[in-house]
């Protein structure tokens, strides 16, 4: 066994649902063979800074990142995020309201939510947006109604709140990609420091395998842990959330979930928004 086997392997992922479901078994000792980890919770916004900065063996991160770390980390084949039905969206004050030239605020230009946004603008305004501004998540609602930006780029709970600020949903940059590729979209990655070695990437994909069928067996086992780290968030909410970010992708990517992942990083990369990638930057281990 080697050192980093013997070690607990620092970790880093959100508080979300989705993750504290797809980690408790490894976490918490229970997945046979499984290395031990040590767990810092953190928002992906800053999990991809310590990605960047080349902090901590394990992960997650904005798919959107990748390129910027994949010399130093592997993407793990399992235990990251992939959907459906679940992209961000373009609001508005007024509805069909052009955007050419316009100011859009982002909660990032770091993320999947900016690199979608930035393909449907490619595709739909051949005159180009105009300035971006990055602000704080729940900021931008208040900003678009008050007239400070043209447009907010907005994703998760946003959804089902936007119109008690009076906006209008201009465009969902989730049914754009779909319909566009018939792919998932990319959202969240699990990365892995190469220099661990392939013995112990191996290990470790398998045992968040393990974790996240465990998981799925016996869904009340990690309830205790998704609760204690949910934010006060009711457990029906919980549950939708993990029903709609933990599928069959958090088990493997699959051909479907590797294209996703490879159509979004070339499409960017096309676009001049990301580095290109290498042709062998998505292998694993």
């Amino acid at each position: 066994m080697t050192t980093s086997e013997q070690r607990s392997l620092p970790i880093a992922y959100s508080p979300c649902p989705n993750d504290t479901f797809v980690f408790d078994a490894l976490a918490h000792g229970r997945v046979p063979g499984g290395p031990a980890l040590d767990v810092t919770f953190a928002d992906i916004d800053i999990t991809n800074g310590m990605a960047e900065r080349g902090e901590l063996d394990v992960l997650k991160v904005s798919y959107a990142v990748l390129p910027y770390v994949l010399d130093e980390y592997a993407l793990l084949p399992c235990g990251g995020a992939l959907g459906r039905g679940c992209g961000p969206l373009v609001l508005t004050r007024e509805p069909q309201a052009d955007l050419t030239g316009r100011t859009v605020a982002v909660p990032s230009e770091k993320s999947t939510a900016y690199l979608l946004f930035r393909l449907w603008a490619a595709d739909t305004l051949p005159g180009g947006v105009g300035e971006i501004v990055v602000m704080p998540f729940h900021e931008i609602m208040p900003a678009v109604r008050d007239g400070k930006v043209d447009a907010g780029l907005v994703i998760h709970e946003a959804r089902f709140t936007y119109q008690d600020y009076g906006l209008h949903k201009l465009a969902d940059m989730g049914e754009h990609w779909e319909r566009t590729t018939g792919l998932p979209i990319p959202l969240g990655a699990i990365i892995a420091r190469r220099s661990l070695g392939a013995d112990t990437l191996t290990r470790l994909a398998e045992s968040i395998r393990t974790s996240v069928r465990m998981a799925w067996d016996d869904p009340e086992a990690s309830r205790p842990y998704v609760m204690a780290h949910a934010q006060e968030m009711d457990p029906a909410v919980a549950d939708q959330h993990i029903g709609l970010y933990v599928n069959e992708f958090t088990d493997d990517l699959g051909e479907d979930g590797y294209a996703a992942v490879r159509g979004l990083l070339t499409r960017a990369a096309a676009e001049g928004l990301l580095p290109p990638l290498g042709p062998k930057a998505l292998d694993f281990p």
